[in-house]
């Protein structure tokens, strides 16, 4: 990883320097802008320290050429204790946080290491993006998910049935994409159907199609979704809900390899790999006789289970910043902060409508999002509802005693929860480590 500080100060270069090269960095100083112009030119930057005065301009026209040569450059500003209004208005163009002269050494430190770490996670994201990319926007470094994609790799080049079980929202359809794109049937259609979405008669006219004339409103003769998908993959969701009567012939279908439309005396042959998927546990329903056993045994040649996100929560995080970075550019919106608060929120979550339930919270956020920021909303929604607020006597109450209560009771919890350690409740409340330590020191 690469740094450059710019300042005037050679003694602040100087003591910088030493924390940065402390955590691995190749370190590169300037003492004014045309320097670091010149540095930029020649280099890419993870971590830039930038100084908002300096002898030849301010810092801010540095900082808007860092964000404009790559946006992912962490940007720290220094400046004079008069200056932190500056600085707030550059942490509004993108820079990460702003450290005021003279400065604590220890505090510092921990921003450089939180700086550091930052950096690491967009690298691993980036590397996971690109293994999303091979995998359909699969999302996950777990344990768990690397088995689901070590199971694809295998069963994908083999043409054989594959039933994927998973709950709702845990990205069977992604999962089927995959193994067909992997598949020797990659260049020919992929075909998805939920049998939960139409009644048995519709379904069984969408699956095998019909002929002119075979019931009331059938004007024309229609292909069935299963001659679509010949020589390529059709993927049966939620096939726990097909009827019986329709099971049987679905049955017929996998043993012969034909159809027979609807109305026609003639048969199709057809040549289709079938994945189902369902979030039911078919054996028992074949136990119980609502679903065929024969049929359960025809479709799970490989069975592939997908983990619940409550399984795998170490892949939230990545989850949030892949679902932020795509909604972000479908609603136009420009966010370069994410609240910690809705992080630590969404990691203790149920989520019983795991991935997707995640993502539709997300775009609720980003949605109401401003300035930039995305908040967790959720959290405060459910401060509203709970015990919290008094009711309000009619002799009135003091708002700042009671605020001042609720704060305290909170950087009080935060920092129980973080074991002491204020860098990582200030996290937990969305707060800098500077903004935390102010706030507790005013009630000790």
């Amino acid at each position: 990883m690469r740094a450059v500080i710019v300042d005037d100060e050679t003694n602040i270069r100087k003591v910088v320097h030493v924390l940065l090269a402390e955590s691995a960095f190749e370190v590169y100083e300037a003492s004014c802008i045309a320097e670091a112009q010149d540095l930029i030119r020649r280099h890419y930057f993870d971590v830039a320290i930038v100084d908002l005065r300096l002898s030849d301009g301010s810092g801010i026209e540095l900082l808007k050429e860092l964000k404009e040569q790559n946006g992912e450059t962490v940007v720290l500003i220094v400046t004079a204790f008069a200056s932190t209004e500056t600085a707030i208005a550059a942490m509004k163009l993108g820079a990460y946080d702003y450290v005021t002269k003279p400065f604590n050494l220890d505090e510092i430190r921990v921003v450089l290491k939180n700086i550091r770490e930052k950096i690491l996670l967009q690298q691993r994201v980036r590397e996971l993006q690109q293994y999303a990319d091979a995998y359909q926007s699969i999302i996950g470094k777990s344990e768990a998910m690397k088995r689901v994609f070590s199971m694809i790799e295998k069963i994908a080049p083999f043409d054989t049935n594959v039933l994927i079980i998973g709950e709702s929202g845990t990205g069977k359809e992604l999962v089927a994409k995959a193994i067909h794109s992997r598949s020797i049937r990659e260049d020919r259609p992929f075909i998805a159907i939920n049998c939960a979405s139409l009644p048995a008669e519709l379904l069984e006219s969408e699956l095998f199609g019909y002929t002119k004339g075979s019931f009331t409103g059938a004007y024309t003769s229609k292909r069935g979704l299963i001659d679509e998908a010949n020589g390529g993959t059709l993927f049966l969701d939620e096939i726990g809900e097909m009827p019986l009567s329709l099971q049987a012939k679905l049955l017929r279908f996998l043993e012969e390899k034909k159809i027979r439309p609807i109305g026609s005396g003639n048969e199709i042959e057809v040549d289709v790999r079938v994945i189902a998927a369902t979030n039911k546990n078919l054996k028992e329903l074949s136990e119980r006789g609502e679903f065929r056993e024969d049929l359960y045994y025809r479709l799970s040649t490989f069975e592939l289970m997908l983990p619940s996100l409550r399984e795998r929560r170490e892949d939230i995080p990545l989850l949030i910043d892949h679902f932020v970075k795509l909604l972000s550019r479908k609603f136009q919106k420009n966010i370069i902060r994410i609240d910690p608060a809705f992080v630590d929120y969404m990691m203790h979550q149920e989520l019983r409508g795991n991935v997707r339930e995640l993502k539709n919270i997300i775009e609720r956020e980003i949605i109401l999002s401003e300035d930039g920021h995305l908040k967790c909303t959720a959290c405060r929604t459910i401060m509203r509802q709970s015990s919290l607020l008094p009711d309000l006597p009619d002799t009135g109450i003091s708002l700042n005693e009671y605020l001042s209560g609720i704060e305290k009771e909170l950087l009080d919890r935060a920092l129980q929860k973080a074991n002491g350690i204020k860098t990582n409740a200030a996290k937990l409340l969305g707060l800098s480590f500077r903004e935390y330590r102010y706030r507790l020191s005013k009630y000790k």
